[in-house]
């Protein structure tokens, strides 16, 4: 079974020169790839004078997370990707127990390590954390984050078992798989388009899970801070179109009308803290789902699982009875 470590770069040179070395160190049974999306600083030459084993593919414009891994990986035929940030320190054995993970269960095809914070090492990181799910209404959680509480790790999530997403931080999937599917959704350009993929994987009965016998460090926002009304407007937006290709016939439109009013009581709430680029961006978001409606109830399968989700509503359970930190009986 082989395995290529493919890294998505837009003139990280910085990024590259901190945590490639770690990557390198500790992925030798690994191919290692660094995609590049046209890169306008020196990130191509710095990997060629410093890490000249590493294979560079060369994409002919910035095509976001979605597009730019979707061309690159086209030119990668190990049996195994992982995708990884450039922000990502790994770890000692990080890919062992991944690896055996894959070769004992062939029903396995997408697997998340422990994604722990690289500025405050003890606690789980946003993106990822323990594991990733969804409620009813398409809100994204993860074993260790729910909305903004992060977990300290006290090795409450040192298990494997089986998840509704993986963290597109630190991203492992088969090949054949990731090409049955047609990658990601290059509509989404960024965010949210690796739980898109997963949930087309669940609808074809494909198994997520987590690792947590494999940690990395993830520095999180260091292309795009939760600061950024762009991040705002990506993730509502695509919240939104993912829905729309996913979700069961029978609760399709009751289910997105209900989510749309809860992204209208978002934007209000952002009205209240004063953040009006926060509330144009969801406006926006939504102008962006009407407009495109029908292209995206154009891209849905012929299957879709009734039971896609972990809890009916995140929101109720987190706002309303104080639940703060993840738990299976939610």
């Amino acid at each position: 079974m082989k395995i290529a470590v493919v890294i998505l770069n837009w003139n990280g040179q910085k990024l590259l020169e901190q945590f490639l070395p770690s990557i390198v160190q500790y992925s030798q049974e690994a191919t290692i790839y660094v995609a590049d999306n046209a890169s306008t600083d020196d990130s191509i030459s710095f990997v060629k004078t410093h890490f000249p084993s590493i294979k560079i593919i060369k994409n002919k414009g910035n095509f976001g997370y979605a597009k730019g891994y979707n061309e690159a990986l086209q030119e990668v035929e190990e049996d195994i990707y992982a995708l990884v940030n450039s922000d990502i320190e790994v770890t000692e054995n990080w890919l062992q127990a991944v690896i055996t993970l894959f070769k004992s269960e062939p029903k396995t095809s997408i697997i998340q390590p422990k994604i722990l914070d690289y500025k405050n090492k003890e606690y789980f990181e946003y993106a990822g954390a323990g594991g990733g799910f969804i409620d009813k209404y398409g809100f994204p959680f993860c074993r260790g984050r729910i909305f903004d509480t992060i977990e300290k790790d006290n090795g409450q999530y040192n298990d494997v078992t089986e998840i509704f997403w993986a963290s597109g931080a630190c991203f492992f999937i088969r090949k054949e798989v990731f090409r049955e599917l047609n990658g990601f959704d290059a509509d989404f350009f960024a965010h949210q388009e690796e739980i898109d993929l997963c949930w087309r994987a669940f609808n074809k009965g494909y198994i997520a899970k987590y690792c947590g016998e494999s940690t990395v460090y993830h520095v999180g926002g260091a292309t795009l801070n939760t600061e950024n009304p762009k991040k705002t407007f990506l993730n509502f937006r695509n919240s939104l179109w993912m829905m729309l290709k996913n979700l069961p016939t029978s609760q399709l439109y009751t289910t997105l009308f209900l989510r749309l009013s809860l992204d209208g009581i978002a934007g209000i709430r952002f009205l209240t803290q004063g953040k009006w680029k926060h509330f144009w961006a969801v406006l926006e978001s939504h102008f962006y789902f009407y407009f495109y409606i029908f292209k995206f109830l154009g891209k849905r399968d012929t299957n879709q699982s009734e039971k896609y989700y972990k809890t009916k509503t995140i929101v109720y359970s987190y706002f309303i009875k104080n639940i703060k930190i993840f738990t299976n009986n939610f």
